[in-house]
């Protein structure tokens, strides 16, 4: 099992990145506590799978530092992995095999005592013993992303990067899938969520950054953010911003701009 380090799970400071003469991160700042949900919060392009990628050791910043359960990202890879499951845009499942052989595979690689007591734990945790021995070709939408995201927790990682675990998904298979984030804070892992979404954002984080340009704009938790707009007032009723209103407020989008196109994109950033 990975040790537990003091401190907040992930620190990034001064974080940049360019490729050729596009500076896709330009000093990112952030910490994201222990046992909590962060979402990072942008458009197409915004940097996100930037970070994700930095922090997972796949990619070098070009200025900055960053940390993850305690490690340097640059100085410490191995133990950076160590700490980590990383689950992408799409899911990484084998639909030849059955889940339960998914599950089981990944126990065997990670060198875990008994894959097949592994696997079925996890099928009992996410709801998908009845499926077990089904080939995951056979899944539905939330059940392969709920499969995908059982296999990122074995050997029981402190910190799991999901970014944009929902992309492509319809909305009964969106909230299955946020109902098993917020299980995993519940037992204690430390979530980092990109999205382009701003209802799964509202609905999961604890703390919300909004990426834009490559700087984060702003961060705090989604009563610190509503309260940089004011409420508007109505005949004598007080409307509380959203989400909505606060990011295009943020990032300076002008214009209407419809619920659905804000929160209906899909597909990766574009860095």
């Amino acid at each position: 099992m990975t040790m537990v380090i003091e401190g907040p799970a992930i620190r990034v400071q001064g974080l940049a990145k360019s490729y050729g003469e596009l500076a896709v991160l330009r000093g990112v700042d952030f910490e994201v506590e222990r046992g909590s949900i962060f979402a990072l919060l942008g458009s197409n392009g915004a940097g996100k799978t930037t970070i994700v990628r930095i922090l997972a050791t796949l990619l070098k910043p070009d200025a900055g530092t960053a940390g993850v359960n305690g490690f340097d990202v640059g100085t410490q890879p191995s133990q950076v992995r160590e700490s980590i499951s990383l689950t992408g845009q799409f899911a990484a499942v084998d639909d030849i095999l059955s889940g339960r052989e998914n599950l089981a595979l990944i126990a065997r690689l990670r060198h875990l005592a008994d894959p097949g007591a592994v696997a079925d734990h996890l099928l009992r945790r996410f709801s998908l013993t009845d499926a077990g021995a089904r080939k995951v070709s056979t899944y539905s939408g939330g059940m392969r992303r709920r499969l995908d995201i059982a296999m990122s927790l074995i050997g029981d990682p402190p910190v799991i990067f999901l970014d944009e675990p929902t992309t492509g998904l319809d909305p009964e298979a969106r909230i299955e899938v946020w109902e098993t984030v917020k299980g995993l804070a519940g037992r204690g892992t430390t979530v980092l969520l990109t999205t382009q979404h701003l209802e799964e954002a509202e609905q999961l984080a604890g703390r919300i950054a909004i990426l834009h340009q490559g700087r984060i704009i702003v961060n705090g938790t989604l009563a610190e953010l509503k309260q940089l707009l004011p409420p508007a007032k109505v005949e004598y009723v007080e409307k509380q911003p959203t989400l909505e209103d606060v990011f295009f407020a943020v990032i300076g989008t002008t214009g209407t701009t419809s619920a659905t196109s804000a929160t209906g994109a899909t597909g990766k950033d574009g860095e």
